[in-house]
């Protein structure tokens, strides 16, 4: 038998649709490269959107087609994240950090056929070979004179006659847009999201245990629009009708402190390294910001210190929520916040708890598995954890192996080293790339750059594997201390001490101005081991002259 329910199908059309009907007022917020703000209302913003998709007809995108984008957080961009999949075409965000040779490979490998990119960027498509195979350039943010080769977004729009305007008929298995990973393991790979999954993503965010996302919320993403669909906040915010705010080019903490307190954000989410910097400023001024209006800061991207976690509460009343997720996971795969059960425990433990990534979110399963097999929920045991689910990818683009990224069983296998809980809360290691394998034994590089972050003079800790003549690796710490702070290598490593078994210690901590970070705002860990590559090559035995493997 089956059910008898409408073929209703879950896509982006839908959600603008209800977006169109019920929340035209609304606002966007955007801040221009120039720092004024520029203010549109759901209304004109969705008029805009139709106005691109046939503009971008009449210019030859046909469904199936890619549009790429080149671009910060405006207006403009979020046009084109409903112009482009609401004319059946797929919207591909790239990522303006890569390096040229990362962004021609990806343009020649997505087959992108119009690129829309602001004026600011047009240097770096220059320095893009496959840039050239583009049919169309399309200018947004316009602030001089174009060149002749390009096209202006503003002309091309007022040029587009509404009353012209259909949504295409997407199925809800049809490509809605793409992102690539950044490539830290080999050549950048593809991702392609449905509309579907989009749409239940939007949903499952928008869940109380998910974001609480509601059309009351203020929403500003700090994280780039370029970097997985902004976490999909934009799509969410879009569905529910919640009012947002755009950084424009400017991710400073000021910048984004006044953004926060003037358009009084409700929620806005980045990665620690963002707010990072954010707490050291509100430590520095404290009563300079009026926050009582936001209500959760999103965490995502890597591991956030737990320090972090608690100087952002204890200090400024600001709550952390803690996510976990991918490029291949839409993003949101998991999402921290404390169950009903932990709430009354003491506030040290709740802190814990709140440092781990939390429950999957909802239709998403979960499982980590080590070279015995499928690893026990006891807290303890760890393994690669492997996810499914409907926002999970299922093969990259391009690609019939995937690079082995897949069970034979079709669960994505995600590279992250996990112990789960009994109750399913996720806790993560380290990703296994970045784990340090010392005389046989296994060393989480974050839990060792967490515990440096707690130390009150340390600003960042990266922690990161170093060829070792004796023991084949040894972690190595690259700290950045607080303005105005001190502190020696070895008052650090005896913090570390008393919460580490003495041969997982680092055997060294260099102190660096700045540690270099990836196109998605992550610690670059390669960078770092090729700097100081040799840093022990000369070592004999190691800081303690102990073998790693012995306990202590």
């Amino acid at each position: 038998m089956v059910g008898l329910m409408m073929n209703y199908p879950l896509t982006v059309s839908a959600m603008l649709r209800r977006a169109d009907t019920f929340f035209r007022e609304k606002q966007i917020v955007s801040r221009r490269p120039d720092r004024s703000l520029q203010r549109l209302s759901y209304g004109e913003l969705i008029a805009h959107a139709k106005q691109l998709a046939l503009a971008l007809d009449h210019l030859g995108v046909r469904p199936g087609d890619r549009v790429a984008t080149l671009a910060w957080n405006h207006a403009q961009h979020l046009e084109a994240y409903f112009a482009v999949p609401t004319m059946g075409a797929v919207l591909h965000t790239l990522n303006p950090r890569l390096h040229p040779d990362d962004l021609s490979y990806i343009v020649g490998d997505a087959g992108d056929s119009v690129l829309l990119v602001d004026q600011s960027l047009l240097p770096l498509v220059a320095q893009i070979p496959s840039a050239a195979c583009l049919r169309h350039v399309i200018v947004m943010q316009r602030t001089e004179g174009l060149p002749s080769n390009v096209l202006d977004y503003d002309e091309l729009l007022a040029s587009a006659d509404l009353r012209r305007h259909e949504y295409y008929d997407s199925a809800e298995e049809d490509a809605c847009s793409m992102c690539y990973t950044s490539g830290t393991t080999g050549r950048p790979k593809g991702v392609v999201y449905s509309h579907r999954a989009l749409t239940l993503h939007s949903m499952a965010s928008a869940m109380v245990d998910g974001l609480a996302i509601a059309e009351a919320d203020t929403i500003l993403p700090a994280v780039p629009m370029f970097h997985v669909n902004a976490w999909g906040l934009p799509y969410t915010a879009t569905f529910v009708g919640a009012n947002q705010v755009l950084t424009g080019p400017h991710l400073d903490p000021d910048s984004l402190l006044e953004l926060l307190a003037s358009e009084r954000v409700t929620l806005t989410g980045g990665v620690p390294t963002v707010w990072l910097r954010v707490l050291e400023t509100l430590d520095a001024e404290p009563d300079r910001y009026d926050l009582r209006s936001l209500r959760m800061i999103l965490s995502g991207g890597s591991a956030a210190p737990p320090s972090m976690i608690r100087a952002f509460q204890e200090r400024h009343a600001l709550p952390v929520l803690q996510a976990w997720g991918m490029t291949e996971t839409t993003p949101m795969g998991a999402v921290g916040h404390l169950l009903s059960s932990e709430r009354a425990q003491p506030a040290d433990v709740r802190y814990e708890h709140r440092a781990k990534q939390g429950l999957p979110m909802p239709f998403v399963e979960v499982r980590a598995r080590n070279v015995d097999g499928l690893v026990p929920w006891d807290g303890e045991a760890v393994g690669e954890l492997e996810v499914r689910g409907p926002w999970v990818a299922r093969a990259y683009v391009g690609e019939s192996d995937s690079d082995d990224r897949f069970t034979d069983d079709g669960w994505f296998r995600t590279g992250d080293v996990v112990a789960i809980a009994e109750n399913g809360r996720i806790d993560l290691r380290d990703r296994m790339k970045d784990l340090v394998k010392s005389g046989g034994e296994w060393i989480s590089s974050v839990a060792l750059e967490n515990a440096l972050m707690g130390h009150p003079a340390v600003a960042e800790a990266a922690v990161f594997a170093v060829d070792h003549p004796t023991w084949d690796q040894r972690p190595l710490a690259a700290v950045v201390l607080r303005s105005g702070h001190r502190a020696t290598e070895q008052e650090l490593r005896d913090y570390l001490r008393p919460q580490f078994a003495k041969w997982s210690l680092p055997d060294a901590v260099i102190f660096v101005d700045q540690i270099p970070r990836t196109s998605a705002g992550k610690f670059q860990k390669s960078a770092l081991r090729e700097r100081f590559r040799d840093h022990y090559a000369n070592a004999a035995g190691s800081h303690n002259e102990q073998r790693p493997g012995a306990r202590t």
